[in-house]
């Protein structure tokens, strides 16, 4: 069945690093954009970035902007949250999305089932 499945969450230090890794299966992603959400208790769901298949066009949002990378390894029907810098407002459950164009339109296709990111001293 269509799924993608997140992994590389943990527990980590203020000032930390995490690499999030987000794998499909019953489909491919290479023509497919992805996307990367989290959800902290008590708040909204929140668009993290996004990256085009294709030409590999990404978007940040400002809370994230230089401390996140998204990357994408279509051979390995992959895509990869790079976290640097990690700060205790960062803690929530991460999400990887497709959606439903190659290109960042908004629309979610498939959403993977999460992964806990938590940081902490």
């Amino acid at each position: 069945q269509v799924q993608l499945v997140e992994s590389g969450g943990g527990l980590v230090q203020p000032g930390g690093s995490l690499r999030l890794s987000c794998a499909a299966s019953g489909f491919t992603l290479d023509r497919y954009a992805i996307g990367w959400f989290r959800q902290a208790p008590g708040k909204e769901r929140e668009g993290l970035s996004c990256i085009n298949s294709g030409d590999g066009h990404t978007v940040y949002a400002d809370s994230v902007k230089g401390r996140f990378t998204i990357s994408r390894d279509d051979a390995k029907n992959t895509v990869y949250l790079q976290m640097n810098s990690l700060k205790p407002e960062d803690t929530a459950v991460y999400y990887c999305a497709a959606d439903i164009e190659y290109y960042c339109s908004g629309s979610v296709r498939s959403w993977g089932q999460g992964t806990q990111v938590t940081v902490s001293s």
